[in-house]
């Protein structure tokens, strides 16, 4: 089991994160610190594996926890969650000891999953300082529109049975689209292929579920 702690200054992002944990294994939560009220010592004396980072409503004191936590331990997965995946962001994220960043985004119900497999380093993403265009990267897209609509769906916690009855298609034919989503993206499952998509811009912010 994986001890975590959880550094945020809003209840209902601490709530959410709590919800979205209770039910997953792997994971030993330590407890749920306001970063306004706790000092990164306090975070670093409770010898966690994993510090799960909220941007908070002042990104500077997210930056500032991560550079005070790294330089104190090496070893701990520091995990960055942010409502912000622009370039220059995260760029100063991970120069602060950031190990990696998750989008808030994502469905609650797959924050779990995600930042287990993250943790195990199953995730991982080759970071560009590349500025692009929106417009650009989704005509760099490899997906049909199908695939995408169904890439969509599953990125918000939707369930291939779910997603069948949505498009009025059968459960096969969601798999089918979502094995060529796969392979095309270069990944091996929903969580990865989410992630990927969210990361590179190809899923429309107005359709996507967020925890904020």
């Amino acid at each position: 089991m994986k001890r975590l702690i959880v550094v945020a200054d809003n209840s209902l992002i601490v709530e959410t994160i709590r919800l979205s944990l209770r039910q997953s294994g792997g994971f030993h939560v330590l407890g749920y610190v306001d970063a306004r009220a706790t000092s990164a010592r306090t975070v670093i004396d409770a010898h966690p594996d994993v510090v799960l980072i909220d941007d908070m409503q002042h990104s500077d004191q997210a930056v500032t926890f991560l550079r005070e936590i790294r330089a104190e331990d090496e070893r701990v997965s520091l995990i960055l969650l942010t409502v912000r995946m622009d370039a220059d962001w995260l760029q100063e994220a991970f120069s602060a000891g950031a190990s990696s960043a998750i989008s808030k985004s994502i469905h609650p119900v797959a924050l779990a999953t995600l930042l287990r497999e993250t943790v195990a380093g199953n995730v991982m993403h080759l970071f560009s300082h590349k500025r692009r265009d929106k417009r650009t990267t989704l005509a760099e897209c490899p997906l049909t529109a199908r695939e995408l609509e169904i890439l969509r769906h599953v990125s918000g916690g939707t369930t291939n049975s779910e997603i069948a009855r949505k498009l009025w298609v059968t459960e096969q034919t969601v798999k089918f689209h979502l094995s060529n989503t796969y392979r095309k993206l270069g990944v091996a499952n929903r969580t990865e292929a989410a992630h990927h998509a969210h990361v590179n811009g190809f899923l429309e912010p107005a359709e996507s579920a967020s925890l904020i």
